[in-house]
């Protein structure tokens, strides 16, 4: 983060192109963009009809000619000319002029940990076909934990889990560096589908994709607790007969359901604190797990941690966006890293 941090002090624009959100931050204006990552495309034509939360609510509901996608699947552009098109629609006219004004336009952006170089390669080129000259790549680990306060340049552990739609990333950071890191491929997506397929085998119930995660906000704090009601009644539509009814689902039922996928988070989790030094453990023991992402506000998911690990689990205060904010204050120059000088004799 050292060597980076004078190159990312020159950028202009960072842009975190998440699977399920596109979240864009200039320099001096703060956060612009914060947009499902959803275009709308006219298949007969090629034009573009909607973008952002427009095109989300199309999901579903579109005629044969109308095609939604999604260009960005686990933190890695997969149509790139489509990414394109969606930021610059994402980004409007007045802002994108304001940014051609730059002589030399420098662009940051995030890359989920180990990413292969063809990924990272596809995220440089979206953002060059938006008009960057020069693109700086940052792990989203990092991104993360400064974006929600952690003291990464301090010489003692802090230990980041960020929550995405797709993927599930951990890593235990010391001296503004990774020490060891772990990624998983389960998110806010797959549990989601578990969801959906739990009511579809034992109550013969199909629901719309877009209810899954305000019924998992809805039932947060009070359903999927052991507190909570024994019971919620979920609408949807009948799997035989077609038609919309309604059940009583056992909260009980649908936490476990919910919980099944994650053991692959906790499986990595425990790799993660096995290949950590056991000075850094110590102080993780302290400091305990910080929580950012989308999916991080999952009902039960931070209890479930709390429970495996033993130790604190906290959700930052605006997990879904401490990434592009980590971005954002290495940008803004407000992170200062603590040098390392060689010693001369």
């Amino acid at each position: 983060m050292t060597v980076r941090l004078e190159q990312l002090r020159r950028c202009h624009i960072a842009v975190d192109l998440g699977a399920a959100r596109t979240r864009v931050y200039v320099k001096g204006c703060g956060l612009v963009v914060d947009e499902p990552s959803v275009a709308a495309v006219n298949t007969r034509s090629s034009a573009l009809i909607a973008v952002g939360a427009f095109a989300e609510q199309m999901t579903g509901r579109t005629p044969d000619y109308i095609r939604v996608v999604r260009p960005v699947s686990g933190g890695t552009v997969v149509d790139i000319e489509m990414a394109q098109r969606m930021l610059r629609h994402l980004l409007g006219d007045k802002l994108r002029r304001q940014l051609r004004r730059k002589p030399r336009l420098r662009a940051a952006a995030c890359t989920p940990h180990d990413s292969d170089p063809l990924a990272q390669r596809a995220t440089v080129e979206t953002l060059i076909g938006l008009g960057a000259r020069r693109v700086e790549l940052v792990d989203t680990l990092i991104a993360a934990a400064i974006g929600c306060g952690l003291p990464v340049e301090k010489p003692s552990a802090t230990m980041i889990m960020v929550c995405g739609a797709a993927t599930t990333q951990v890593a235990v950071l010391s001296l503004g560096s990774i020490v060891t890191a772990e990624r998983m491929p389960v998110g806010g997506n797959a549990i989601d589908h578990a969801v959906l397929q739990y009511l579809r085998q034992n109550h013969q119930l199909m629901m719309p994709s877009q209810s899954v995660r305000p019924l998992h906000l809805a039932l947060r704090g009070n359903g999927l607790t052991p507190e909570g009601p024994a019971s919620t009644e979920i609408h949807g539509r009948d799997v035989v007969t077609g038609l919309a009814r309604s059940v009583q689902v056992d909260t009980a039922a649908v936490r476990q359901a919910i919980h099944t996928p994650l053991t692959t988070v906790l499986d990595g989790l425990g790799k993660v604190l096995r290949d950590c030094p056991p000075d850094l453990v110590a102080d993780l023991a302290e400091c305990g797990i910080m929580m950012v992402g989308g999916s991080a506000l999952l009902p039960g998911l931070d209890q479930m941690l709390r429970n495996a690990t033993g130790m604190p689990v906290h959700i930052a205060e605006r997990p879904d966006v401490c990434s592009v904010l980590g971005l954002g204050a290495m940008l803004e120059g407000r992170i200062q890293p603590m040098t390392l000088q060689p010693i001369r004799h």
